[in-house]
């Protein structure tokens, strides 16, 4: 049973989590990750799994997340659900195929997979990238393509898609703050698929801490979920009455000094 400290620290990690899947359309696992490698690494797990259990654990942590911000971003008519449904299959074999990837890298290779996407994204949100819209929507099949790529990475790194489906709504003429609604609802998806995944390949590693369901740590999962839960609702309201862009500059700072860190080793 871990620490009253320590159920503290999944509490504070949730809040942000929560706070930024409303507000952003991401699933959080971009703060949850790292704040679970440090925390687990200094509580003594073992190097070998800590870093997937971190990915597991967040995407697991991302499904109770999407569902709070989903229902936030629905009451305001903002999900594209068509766009979703289009999505989902490709993203469910994408985020199993991502599970079993990051199940065969090193703890090390992981970590900088993650420091990398992580920096990737803090550049952009700092320098203030907009996609642009320059088409309309691929077909089925390509919307199929798609949600594959976005499935395998997300599931890779432990996130719920927003860095990647926000972009490409956007640049596919969706408007922002649908984008950002329609995205949430895509983090869900990823998230089930991702955890079952991540379950699976993990069972029986032995390295593994007590508490843990595959690459999944239930003390963790429940204390960072209650938190976001409560706060995505207030991150979705946020996010449809204030301009976000200096929040975003704020966030891409934190980001590349996690990124730096992990990289770093």
């Amino acid at each position: 049973m871990p620490e009253l400290t320590e159920l503290w620290v999944y509490l504070a990690v949730g809040s942000a989590a929560g706070l930024l899947a409303g507000l952003l359309g991401v699933g959080g696992g971009l703060i949850i990750v790292p704040a679970l490698v440090w925390l687990h690494l200094g509580n003594g797990f073992d190097n070998a799994v800590v870093i997937h259990t971190a990915v597991g654990t967040s995407l697991a942590t991302i499904i109770v997340t999407s569902i709070s911000s989903i229902r936030a971003h629905h009451k305001r008519g903002a999900v594209r659900w068509p766009l979703v449904m289009q999505l989902t299959p490709g993203i469910i074999v994408g985020a199993w195929l991502g599970a079993g990837i990051a199940d065969q890298l090193p703890t090390l290779w992981l970590q900088r997979v993650f420091a990398c996407f992580v920096i990737t994204v803090g550049i952009q949100m700092a320098l203030g990238a907009r996609t642009e819209a320059h088409r309309g929507l691929p077909s089925l099949p390509g919307m199929t393509l798609v949600g594959s790529a976005i499935g395998t990475v997300s599931a890779i790194v432990g996130i719920g898609g927003g860095s990647l489906t926000v972009p490409f709504l956007n640049w596919c003429s969706v408007n922002i703050r649908q984008a950002v609604a329609t995205s949430a609802a895509v983090g869900l998806p990823i998230a089930v698929a991702g955890t079952i995944g991540f379950v699976f390949t993990g069972l029986g590693e032995p390295a593994l801490p007590p508490g843990s369901t595959g690459y999944v740590y239930w003390p963790a999962f429940f204390g960072i979920s209650l938190a976001s839960y409560l706060l995505a609702p207030l991150g979705a309201k946020i996010a449809h009455s204030l301009p976000l862009a200096s929040l975003k500059r704020v966030f891409a700072v934190l980001l590349l000094g996690v990124g730096a860190k992990m990289l770093a080793g």
